[in-house]
């Protein structure tokens, strides 16, 4: 089963699978994306991994990247989820944000 939410503001989709989910950014025939795994609840919040970024070339340099992860951020907060980043652009950004340390698993 898979559930889709648009954020019209951003026009970020977020996708979920029974496994995890994508948040994800269209345009001109492309698509952008953040990937994240399941893996379970720890300390009563639902624990996942941000596990890929990808952004076309034609999109990069625009923030897409950015704002993918600050849908991450945002359910994160809404959802009490903890992430356990292991992208290597998700890991730079929680590096830059120490602010976003309370959505940020052990």
């Amino acid at each position: 089963m898979t559930q889709t939410h648009t954020d019209a503001a951003t026009a970020i989709t977020h996708e979920t699978t029974v496994s995890g989910g994508r948040f994800v950014y269209r345009a001109d025939g492309a698509e952008a994306e953040l990937t994240y795994a399941n893996t379970g609840a720890s300390a009563g919040a639902t624990r996942v991994i941000a596990d890929h970024t990808f952004v076309p070339d034609a999109m990069r340099g625009q923030g897409v990247a950015a704002r993918l992860v600050d849908a991450l951020i945002a359910k994160a907060r809404s959802g009490h989820w903890t992430i356990l980043p292991r992208c290597s652009y998700v890991v730079t950004a929680f590096r830059r944000h120490p602010e976003w340390s309370d959505v940020l698993a052990d």
